[in-house]
């Protein structure tokens, strides 16, 4: 019977709980914290990211201004803007060997229908003054050999290797002090006399606060944060490409538009790694659907551009994601208790917003915000460009209204009974979708279609 405590416990040793154990730490010397891994760090979605690093939170921005009007929506972009710089600085703070390589990213449109929808975006970002712009098929061709119609451009934006990043985060955490226990599962937390406590596979450990970063683990422990759904994603790397087909495929990661659409980046070693497609409910996740997944993927590999099409489909992985009803992550309180806390939901977008929210959850549980402050000024040029403006409430901070993610739930969604069949029936109907799609555009670059000029 092994009796442990501390004074937090964090469950979950990828980015999120490394950077939370990280941040309590360094903000507390001498703190008692402890990391409850149910196999090694970086085993869930953080270390098996395809490692695309740029500004992306929730829905598209036309959405989020709908839904929340303006000034939110642009605080939830800048808040994405600052994570991904905070995470290129802890890399250089951490000397990490993760291959960071820093440039922009591209959402690009392959078909008419998806051009429309970029151009909503664009629309939509300048009309918060933030630097998103969209670029016709002409100006690709200047950065790239693939035929795509029309891009939005993100800067900051960068590649790196979130399993290094996991393991740097867990080396710098440990190297303070932090105690983490790998292979060892959290069965259930419960109500202590003095505070939380977790029910481990042989023992328990007391703690006065508790941190839960297991994504789509949630479910199985049962606390109230709503409906986080789940999802088997894939991908796939190739064997280092000739310099012919690296060139022809740029600098620049690149995400196609629409939902399960690919997205991919070269790596330093010259390597093209691409995931997306058809994703699993983590129940129905077979050894058969992930054969079928992957072969998708090494077909739109083969599909992005002639010098690929006898390249060499080198590794293959999969790694479990959560979704939510309504795309944003559920970072907060749990049950509005002040001793169990929870982040996790970032819908596949999660390598820089993780790592902020982590940080963004050992602040709150010691009451800390100037950091955060200090965040937001760095995000936003445009203060110091225009120093009468009105500020805006820092992204991750506690002034002015909270962020919607900053909440103790995500919307409920039913995922048993009778509701499964027609979960895997839309999931399926997305992945038709995204074949029919990439289907479609590739028969209209070799029919000879040229990309669209910006209007």
């Amino acid at each position: 019977m092994t009796e442990l405590s501390a004074d937090v416990a964090v469950v979950g040793a990828g980015l999120a709980g490394l950077s939370a154990a990280l941040g309590l730490v360094t903000r507390r010397p001498g703190l008692d914290v402890a990391v409850l891994e149910a196999a090694m760090p970086g085993a869930g979605a953080s270390g098996h990211g395809t490692g695309l690093l740029g500004p992306r939170i929730g829905p598209p921005i036309d959405r989020l201004r709908r839904r929340y009007g303006d000034p939110v929506a642009r605080r939830m972009y800048l808040a994405s803007v600052a994570a991904v710089r905070d995470v290129l600085a802890r890399c250089d703070r951490l000397g990490v060997d993760c291959g960071p390589r820093e440039g922009g990213q591209l959402v690009v449109a392959r078909t008419a229908r998806a051009e429309a929808a970029l151009r909503r975006r664009a629309d939509g970002y300048a009309a918060l003054g933030l630097d998103v712009p969209l670029l016709s098929g002409a100006d690709l061709r200047d950065l790239l050999d693939v035929p795509y119609r029309a891009a939005l451009r993100y800067r900051p934006a960068a590649t790196l290797d979130p399993a290094a990043l996991t393991r740097a985060l867990a080396g710098a955490a440990a190297a303070r002090g932090v105690r983490i226990h790998p292979h060892t599962p959290v069965r259930a937390i419960r109500r202590g006399r003095t505070g939380p406590e977790l029910a481990l596979a042989v023992g328990r450990l007391t703690c006065r606060t508790v941190i839960v970063t297991v994504n789509g683990y949630a479910p199985a422990l049962r606390l109230p944060v709503g409906s986080l759904l789940p999802l088997q994603a894939h991908a796939v790397a190739t064997a280092p490409l000739p310099a012919a087909a690296r060139a022809a495929l740029g600098e620049h990661a690149v995400i196609e538009a629409g939902q399960l659409a690919p997205y991919h980046r070269l790596t330093p070693d010259g390597r093209l790694v691409l995931g997306g497609g058809p994703v699993l409910l983590a129940s129905r996740a077979s050894a058969a659907a992930a054969r079928e997944a992957w072969r998708w993927l090494a077909g739109r590999v083969r599909a992005l551009h002639p010098s690929l099409r006898e390249v060499e489909v080198a590794q293959r992985w999969s790694g479990r994601i959560a979704m939510t009803l309504d795309d944003l992550p559920v970072v907060g309180r749990v049950g509005g208790r002040d001793d169990i806390w929870f982040a996790g939901g970032c819908c596949g977008h999660g390598l820089a917003m993780s790592v902020a929210h982590g940080d963004w959850l050992a602040a709150a549980v010691l009451g800390d915000r100037a950091r955060e402050a200090d965040r937001a000024r760095e995000a936003d040029p445009a203060r110091e460009a225009d120093p009468a403006r009105e500020a805006d409430p820092a992204p991750e901070a506690g002034a002015g209204p909270p962020l919607p993610w900053h909440r103790d739930r995500a919307p409920r969604v039913p995922l048993g009974g009778p509701a499964r069949p027609v979960l895997r029936l839309y999931l399926g109907a997305l992945a038709r979708r995204a074949r029919r799609d990439a289907d479609r555009a590739d028969r209209a670059v070799q029919e000879g279609a040229k990309p669209c000029a910006n209007r």
